[in-house]
Parts: structure tokens; sequence; C-alpha cells
């Protein structure tokens, strides 16, 4: 079938996305709606000694304003994390309370204080600036490392010393024999930058309270709707389950930053039942900024050793990560499960120790962000091995070569067992592609111009599609991470899909309907994907971490495998033939080797019609699936970037960039390759060109894109995407991820590429035009100084 499974189909929601007819949230306009804007803290740190809002509740449209003190009145829960760390001392983590709506202090800039509700956005925008709030203002803590210092200000009173847990992995013991044995240790330091997510569409939400049946209706930008429904109910006591929808229409970009319920949702919600208004908000940039998760923010130091054969023999790290004022939904496990499980990466290492520290800090919280843990270990992983080569005099991709892992499966030091893999035809695959052999003439070319030509490598592995839920659940999630789907087939033929999964942004509405249109011979039109509406679909896990495709798919796979069963049943009884002679394809059943056929709509229609099925056999088709993965997925790859530097003003040209992955069994190419193209893209604005910076007050002053460079077309090339398969054996469709690859690999590749170019291995990330020049001139006084 043309649509099926490896088909280059066009994308079916383009249509809409294209011509401006999709559906996000601040798009609907509901009953009875009213708007809301938020009363924010200028001060990164400061007491609330008293809130005024009596000019604002005067002025003209404004229906409420309400504050932190009314919320805790009405036992609306605190904002929660989802996964519980334990310190290696087997103390269990600590962190402080995060209302919706600050109570008592706020803890950064951007911080909550009171919901104005008013008749149009205009005015609760203006009686928000209204609002007189009287603080006492502290000092701010505010550096990733220094939080941890003597003396710094304590952001909650009941974490000392900022110090949210100390968690270790691997052995310590085994690996500093390592390093006391090794013929070569190669130690850097390095900052993984933080970021601000940035979606094309901004957090928004509408909120509708029936106060007849005392029901809730949340519409929101999430890319978890069922998780966001569980945590409004359970835990932050909005309303029973039973009595509250979360609809997610079209969202406009993830990355991460929507898998959270925020305190502006939360807020909505409730104050929706306090005035009986339907409530809208949409974010603003500037509230973007503020208020977004942002993600990474690392300082790690990093050891490997090597033997005498330049084999690595051990790995050593010590990394602070900031999760900012208050810890987020995945906040914990990014730094720890996702993060420290990939140390080994692709290599072969026999000992691996490392330790984590998160800390609080006076800065907007931090959680997971396209990749969430897994660009930051490969980040230092890739970089340490590119320095090691130039310090061993070794090729970089030969040194890569013989520490591959090369035989599977593969049992880590930090817990992950790798399932198939083949490192060294995806290398191999990228060095012809970039034609690595013709480097040195490029390079020489490049030399004659008055340029700088480098080339830069980043081998990566990572576990996505995280499982299964009673591993995870030992080790402190707080949800199971199945996923679940149903697939109805209609009296007519047609098909719905139903996911708990969430598209937003990844072609879900083509890729799932391949699914069906490869396993029934019917044309992906006639499939329908329905997903983001917890009233619609039953209980599912949503859309992060590389999981549509290995678990997503994997329980359509597996209420199709039912509704296969059914199909074939209903066939051969009314064709009056065994099983195990129909063939489905093209859209009929068949009877092999004869003439004999049902056409796809017919079987249908006997579902529905039910004049003619087996004994015992109920009326319908429709079946439902859950899918719980026995194992991670691991997609791995590498990248080769090529640089041209201007050593006159530091400008950094990417000429030339490779991706080579092995994605196990891919639906759609194109979409995959787009998904690459996107992941890369952001890997090379968090290289070159994005990165959040704070005051020592906690001011934020990246906070618009004045002052936050976003990539560009013109910043990036085309890109040469090549795919090797290994398809793994933990999902039925043997898919492994694609999503997150381009982010993780690409920032070392590129931090790579400019070092090998000006010959200063000390370049932090963004590597700006600015902080290019200023390490090539740092390695020119090196060599006068020698």
């Amino acid at each position: 079938m043309s649509d099926g499974i490896g088909a280059r189909v066009k994308r079916k929601e383009d249509k809409r996305f294209i011509t401006g007819k999709g559906k996000y949230t601040d798009d609907l306009r509901v009953e009875n709606q009213a708007y809301a804007a938020f009363v924010r803290s200028p001060h990164a740190h400061a007491k609330l000694l008293g809130l005024d809002a009596s000019a604002a509740k005067a002025m003209e449209g404004v229906i409420a304003v309400l504050d932190g003190e009314e919320l805790n009145a009405d036992g609306i829960g605190n904002i929660i994390t989802g996964w519980a760390i334990t310190s290696k001392d087997g103390e269990p983590m600590k962190c402080g309370a995060w209302s919706a709506l600050a109570v008592g202090k706020v803890r950064y800039v951007g911080d909550a204080i009171a919901i104005v509700v008013a008749e149009t956005q205009a005015q609760a925008r203006v009686a928000a600036e209204a609002v007189v709030v009287e603080y006492e203002e502290l000092p701010a803590s505010v550096s990733t490392d220094g939080t941890l210092s003597a003396g710094a200000p304590q952001v909650h009173d009941n974490v000392p010393g900022n110090l949210i847990y100390d968690w270790e992995i691997g052995d310590e013991a085994k690996t500093d024999a390592a390093f006391a044995n090794a013929a070569h240790v190669t130690e850097l330091d390095l900052i993984n930058n933080r970021l601000s997510p940035n979606a094309m569409e901004p957090r928004s939400a509408i909120s509708v309270y029936d106060e007849a049946e005392e029901h809730y209706t949340l519409y929101t930008t999430s890319q978890n709707p069922h998780v966001a429904r569980l945590l409004l109910s359970a835990f932050y006591n909005v309303a029973p389950e039973h009595k509250l929808r979360v609809i997610a229409p079209d969202v406009g970009g993830g990355f991460g930053s929507k898998i959270y319920v925020y305190p502006e949702e939360l807020s909505c919600l409730w104050a929706a039942m306090k005035t009986g208004r339907s409530i809208k908000w949409t974010s603003d940039r500037s509230e973007a900024f503020l208020t977004d998760a942002h993600g990474r923010d690392n300082v790690t130091n990093i050891k490997m050793a090597f033997d005498d054969g330049n084999r690595i023999t051990g790995l050593k790290i010590h990394n602070t990560a900031n999760l900012g004022a208050y810890v987020s939904l995945f906040a914990t496990v990014t730094p720890t499960y996702l993060h420290g499980t990939n140390y080994s990466g692709v290599y072969d290492i026999p000992a691996i120790y490392g330790n984590v520290k998160a800390v609080h800090t006076n800065t907007t919280p931090v959680d997971a962000y396209r990749g969430a843990g897994r660009p930051e270990a490969t980040y230092m992983l890739e970089r340490v091995v590119e320095t090691a080569a130039r310090e061993l005099g070794v090729d970089p991709g030969e040194l890569r070569r013989i520490n591959y892992i090369k035989d599977f499966p593969y049992q880590t030091q930090v817990i992950l067992n790798y399932d198939t893999g083949d490192y060294v035809a995806t290398l191999d695959m990228a060095r012809t592609a970039a034609d690595v052999a013709g480097f040195p003439a490029r390079k020489a070319e490049a030399a004659a111009r008055g340029k700088l030509r480098g080339l830069g490598y980043a081998s990566f592995v990572e576990a996505s599609g995280i499982a299964p839920s009673a591993a995870v659940g030992s080790l402190g999630a707080g949800v199971g991470l199945w996923e679940s789907a149903e697939v109805r087939v209609n009296p007519v033929g047609t098909i719905e899909i139903l996911t708990g999964s969430h598209s937003h942004g990844q072609s879900h509405e083509t890729t799932f309907a391949q699914l069906a249109s490869d396993r029934f011979g019917i044309p992906i039109d006639n499939v329908q994907i329905v997903h983001g509406d917890t009233d619609k679909v039953q209980f599912g896990m949503g859309t992060y971490g590389s999981r549509s495709g290995p678990v997503g798919m994997s329980a359509v796979m597996r209420a199709l495998d039912k509704v296969e069963a059914k199909v074939r049943k209903i066939a051969a009884h009314t064709l009056e033939a065994s099983e195990d002679d129909l063939v489905i394809e093209n859209g009929e059943v068949k009877v092999a080797g004869t003439d004999k056929s049902m056409a796809w709509h017919e079987v249908g229609l006997a579902a529905y019609t039910g004049h003619n099925l087996p004994p015992e056999m109920e009326p319908g088709l429709k079946e439902g699936a859950f899918f719980d993965p026995v194992n991670f997925a691991f997609p791995a790859g590498t990248f080769i970037c090529e640089v041209e530097v201007d050593p006159e003003t530091g400008t950094t040209e990417i000429v030339q960039f490779v991706a080579a992955d092995d994605f196990g069994t891919i639906i759609n190419p194109m979409v995959v390759e787009g998904q690459v193209h996107g992941g890369v893209v952001q890997g090379i604005g968090q290289a070159m060109l994005e990165g959040v910076v704070y005051d020592a007050d906690g001011q934020l002053l990246t906070g618009s894109y004045m002052d936050y460079a976003m990539p560009r077309a013109k910043d990036v090339p085309s890109f040469v995407v090549e795919h090797g398969c290994t398809p793994t054996p933990n999902n039925p469709l043997g898919i492994k991820g694609c999503g997150e690859a381009g982010a993780i690999g690409s920032p070392p590749a590129v931090i790579n590429a400019i070092t090998d170019a000006i010959g200063n291995n000390a370049l932090e990330m963004p590597a700006t035009p600015l902080a290019v020049w200023r390490a090539i001139q740092a390695a020119k006084a090196d060599v006068a100084a020698e």
C-alpha cells in the first residue's frame, strides 16, 4: 500500500496549518468569556508585606482580583513534582512548596501573586498594573554553582544550603581504581547553558465552569491532557476527575515546556469557579520568557581515563543542576535518571561514577526541554572524547570507533541495557557523507582565503520511550509510562484511532494513520486520529521523551491486532473459509487462491448489522489496548559538523552538517527527516546563539527576542540526513524514536567543530561571534607566550 509503513506520505494536518485554519487555544471563544492577567513579582526574592487591590477592583470591566490567601483558603493544593529522588545517603529529597499564587514570599521574577479577571484582555492587564504590592526585597541566589556556597541566600527555609538532593550513580571505588591505573586522563569543566523553550504558540488556557453540573472544562496548550486532569483533580483539588474535562486542541510546539500544569492554568480554573465566568488567558512573549520552564543549566566537571591503547577505562562526573525557584513536574528526574543513566553513551566503559547535586536558585523553574538530560550527558561526553583525541593525537573518528560498544545487548555500568545498535555503521555513513577524507583540502582552501575551517564529531545514544512502568515506579516515578489506544472501525469501513499520545508538531495524524493503512490496505484519508480530549480518549500519558512511536504507536498496533483478529473471524465465517487462508490487502479480505473476497466496508457493515456473525460473537468492531514496554528504545547516531570561522570577527558559518541516525523502523522518512532538521536547528541554537542570562539580583536580561537570539534560516545549511536501521525488539514495530536526536547530537558536534577551527578548546556555549573572537585572541596570546 503506497500510504503504508515506509511511505513518504505528505502530512494530512498541513492543509489546515498552512491555510491558517488551525484551531489553537487562543483561537477559541466560549460563552460568557472574560479575560485574566496576572500580577507578577518584579523581584527575584522578597517578602510579601501587603496587597492592595482596591484601585484595580474599581476599574472599568474588572470582575475580580484574587490572591494566594484566597486560593489556599479554598483548599487548592500546591504544585507538585512527579518523581521522588533519594540522595546518596538515603535521605529523601527536599524541595520548597509552590503555591500557584505566592503567599508570604516571591522567589523569582515573574512569580504570580494574584489573578485579575476582567471583561477584556486590555482591562485585565491595566488593572493588574494597578494592584499595589508591598515588598521587602531580599538578597537573591542566582548562580548555579554559587547557590551551594556558604552564606548564599536561602531560597526555601526547609531546603538547607539550597541542596534539593545529592544523588549518585555507578561505582565510585571501581572508578577511582581505573583512574589510578590510567595511562592518560582528560578533564574538562563545562557549562550547559540555560535555554528558553520558545514554542511557536505561547501557553494559553480557557477555563469554563458549569455551576449547575459543578463541571469544569479546561482548554489548554498541553502535551498530556490526561495527566493534567489527574494533577488538577487528585493533587490540586480543583475538581473531581469525572467533573473535569481537559482539551488540548492544536498545540504549536511544546519541546517539553507544555508537559506541566503551571500556576496560570490552575488559577484560571479556580477563578472560573469563584467568578462564575469562563476565563481566558494567553501568555505574551515577555511572560513566556519569565515563566515557561527553562531547560538545561548544568555546571559539570568530567574526567575520562584511558589505557595505553587509547581505550576508555573510567569516567567520573560531578554535576550541579539548577532546578530554579521551585521544583517542576519532571525537574528532579531530568538530571538523574534521564541524565546519569546515559553516561556510558555509545562507549564500552567498564567503570563509571556520577554525582549530581540539584539546587534551588531565585530563577525561573527548570525542567525537561527537548532531550531532557540526554543532551546534557551527550554534550559533556562528546566534548571530552573529542578533547582526548586531540590530546592523544588520534583521529577523533577512530578514537570513537575503537571504544564503541559492538556486541548487543549491552549492560552499561549505569542501569541501562542497550538492546540493538551498530554504531560503527552510522559513523562510517556520516564520514562518507561528510567527505571527511577531503577535509584537509577544504581546510587549506579556506586558509588561503584567510578563514579557519574546523570539523567536529558527536556520537550519541539516547534512551527514549521511558519504561517499563514497574521499573520507573521503583525509581521514584509517580505515574506509569505506558500508552493507550483504541481503534474503531465504523459501519462503512472508515477508521478512527483514539490515542493517548498527543501531537504538537510530530505528525500523528499522518503517521498513526499509516499504521492502519498498512495493515488493512485502505487510504489514509479514510483514517481519522483523535487525541487531546479527556472526554473522548481513554486515559493516556501524552507525548514527550520520543515516546509516541515506540510506545504510542505500539499501543495502536496492539489494538489493530485485536481488530484484525475479529475481522478474520467475521470474514472466515461469511466466506466459509479458514482464517489461515485469508489475506488482507488493498481494502479487501480475500481467500487465497480463490475469487472469494469481502470489501473492507462490507466487513464493517457485517460487524454492525450483526445478521451473520459467528456464534457467540458480539456485534461491533472496536478494540482498545495498552502498551507498556519491557525496556527503553535506544536511537543512536553520529553527527559531523563542518564550520568556517572569520578570525577577524569571530563569525561562524556552518558549511556542512551530516546527521546519520539509527531510529529502527521508520514509518514515514519525510516526517523523520523533518524531526531531525528541527532538532538539529534547536541544538545549533543552543551551541551558537541561545542563552538565558540573569544579573546578580536575579533580573532576567534576556527577556525578549532583542536579547535572546533564535536561529534563523540563514544560520543553518541544508542538512544531509542518513538512516541506518537496527530495529528494537522491545516493541512490535521496531521503532526507536526520533524526536529528540537532533537536539542531542548537534551541540557537541558544533562546538567541537568551532574549537577545532580556532585551536582553542576553552569555548562555552553559546559560541557567539564575540565569544569565538575572544577565544581566538586567547589562543594567539597563548602562542605568543610560548
